[in-house]
């Protein structure tokens, strides 16, 4: 299955739209012409191999990337038309679980997770420090980790303290940027199994990023996969599958499959083919 083009009227249940949206860092692009939409309430998982532009794909659609061509709308509005201000109110929506949690090593765990509170909200002390208690305990933390420091805590302990800060404000969108990465299989299901349950417990739309196809399967409603740009035809679509998990055994593409079942055989060849030619050259 590939990229399917999008309805040029837009529908109300649409939450998150980019249309043909093109990101370039310098002279290096990342992402070309992508045509996705989130409907509301949706768990989106977009996979793909390092480099690929899923996490481009993400900070555009909170508008920490800009793209140098197309458009992204949040809830109908362009988020490039937004001034600073109203893009601040709109980002309040969203919560964003980083790579590595992005911790303030600086800050206790309660104050992180106090932090979107005490920036956006006039809640007093002790309704704050009420919260915080209610999101720690919300993924599994008890009240004694408040005061300590994120170097105290374990890997698993400090994704978990950071979908707590994430959850803080209880947005209607959150973001996760490889929620499981670095962890051991039982605590990256332990994440897994708090990601549904945020889902169930709240009516909130997530877009996961990841390379973990346990995750994938896990937790989404859709995929999709989008591969390189150093690797595609000037023509093909960037996203080269997109559809319900259980239909990636079934996708008749041979780099979805070589992405799902982890197959290196064909990937090694063209990294072979690639240093030849480099090496070819240079002489």
């Amino acid at each position: 299955m590939v990229n399917q083009p999008v309805p040029a009227a837009r529908s109300q249940q649409q939450l998150i739209e980019l249309l043909d949206v093109s990101v370039t860092f310098g002279r290096n692009p990342v992402l070309r012409d992508i045509r996705l939409s989130v409907p509301r309430g949706q768990t989106l998982v977009i996979i793909g191999e390092s480099g690929c532009g899923k996490t481009v794909i993400l900070k555009t659609m909170i508008g920490l990337v800009r793209p140098t061509r197309g458009q992204v709308t949040f809830d109908g509005n362009d988020i490039n038309k937004l001034t600073e201000k109203e893009l601040t109110h709109e980002r309040i929506r969203f919560g964003y679980l980083f790579q590595g949690a992005a911790l303030f090593d600086s800050l206790t765990v309660g104050q992180n997770v106090a932090f979107p509170l005490r920036e956006h909200t006039d809640n007093d002390d002790h309704a704050i420090q009420d919260a915080v208690i209610s999101r720690l305990a919300a993924v599994g933390l008890p009240e004694s980790v408040i005061n300590k420091k994120p170097a105290e805590l374990s890997g698993g302990m400090r994704k978990r303290v950071g979908l707590a800060r994430a959850l803080a404000l209880s947005p209607e969108v959150v973001l996760y940027d490889e929620p499981t990465t670095g962890l051991d299989p039982i605590m990256s299901d332990v994440i897994n199994e708090l990601i549904l349950r945020t889902r169930s417990e709240h009516p909130v739309t997530s877009v996961v990023v990841t390379h973990d196809m346990h995750t994938a399967r896990k937790v989404a409603d859709r995929v999709i996969m989008v591969y390189p740009l150093s690797r595609l035809e000037p023509d093909e679509p960037q996203i080269i599958f997109d559809g319900k998990p259980e239909l990636l055994d079934r996708s008749g593409d041979p780099r979805v499959t070589q992405f799902v079942q982890g197959e290196a055989g064909e990937r090694l060849m063209e990294m072979r083919k690639m240093a030849d030619l480099r090496l070819a050259n240079q002489r």
